[in-house]
C-alpha cells in the first residue's frame, strides 16, 4: 500500500470472484460473508466460519452495490436477510481486527508508537512500515517518511491507533519487517477500501 492507494497483489494466496464487481482478487482483498441458520447474512472478517461463502470488494461501493442489488439472495441462492448496517458492521470488524493485530505486533516488539521512537526505528532502518493516525496533524505527520520500499498505513483514527499501544491516543507507529507486519498491511488494505478518510484541522500527540 502506497500514500497514493492500495496496489493489486496476485502473487499470493488463492483468489476469489466479488459478487458485486465481478472481478477476481485475492482472497485478502475481499470480504467473506456467510448465511447464518437464520438466514441472515453474516459477515466472516476472518475467513473461519463454517458454511458456504461469497465474497465482496473490500470497498464500501462494492458492498453498497450488492445490498442494493441484491446481490447476496441470487449468489446464496437464497431469500437472505440483510442487516441495514452491514457496511457499517463490515468496516468496525475489519477496524478492530487491524487494531488486535498491531496490539500483537506491539506486544512481540515489532511495532512502537510515539513521533521519537517512530523517527529512531527509521533512521536505524528497522522501520518496515508507517502507521499515522488518520485525523492526525498534516504538519507532524509531514516529518516522517515512508521508509525506502516500505509500506504506509493512514486509515486508523489516534483513538483506534492509541487502543492498539494501551494508550489514549496516538499519531504515530511504526512495524518492523517480518513478524504481523504482512498481516496488517493485508488487513489495513481491506480497511482503507471501506473508510472514507477523516478530515479536519488533525490531533496532536496524546
Amino acid at each position: 500500500m502506497t500514500r497514493g492507494g492500495a496496489t493489486k497483489d496476485r502473487t499470493d494466496g488463492s483468489e476469489r470472484k466479488c459478487i458485486a464487481t465481478g472481478e477476481i482478487q485475492p482472497k485478502q482483498g475481499l470480504i467473506r460473508f456467510v448465511m447464518g441458520p437464520d438466514g441472515q447474512v453474516v459477515p466472516d472478517v476472518m475467513g473461519k466460519l463454517p458454511g458456504r461463502g461469497v465474497y465482496v470488494a473490500s470497498s464500501r461501493a462494492a458492498l453498497e452495490t450488492a445490498v442494493k442489488k441484491k446481490l447476496f439472495s441470487r449468489s446464496f441462492k437464497a431469500q437472505v436477510q440483510v442487516p441495514d448496517d452491514l457496511v457499517q458492521e463490515v468496516e468496525r470488524q475489519v477496524a478492530r481486527r487491524l487494531v488486535e493485530l498491531i496490539s500483537l505486533a506491539r506486544k512481540s516488539g515489532d511495532a512502537v508508537s510515539g513521533f521519537e521512537r517512530v523517527k529512531d526505528w527509521l533512521y536505524k532502518e528497522d522501520a518496515r512500515v508507517l502507521i499515522q493516525a488518520s485525523d492526525g496533524s498534516g504538519r507532524g505527520k509531514s516529518k516522517l517518511s515512508t521508509p525506502y520500499k516500505g509500506k504506509f498505513i493512514g486509515c486508523l483514527t489516534a483513538d483506534e491507533l492509541g487502543l492498539a499501544f494501551g494508550r489514549q491516543t496516538a499519531i504515530h507507529a511504526a512495524l518492523a519487517s517480518g513478524g504481523l507486519s504482512k498481516r496488517v498491511v493485508d488487513e489495513a488494505q481491506r480497511l482503507q477500501g471501506l473508510r472514507e478518510m477523516v478530515g479536519g484541522d488533525g490531533r496532536t500527540e496524546g
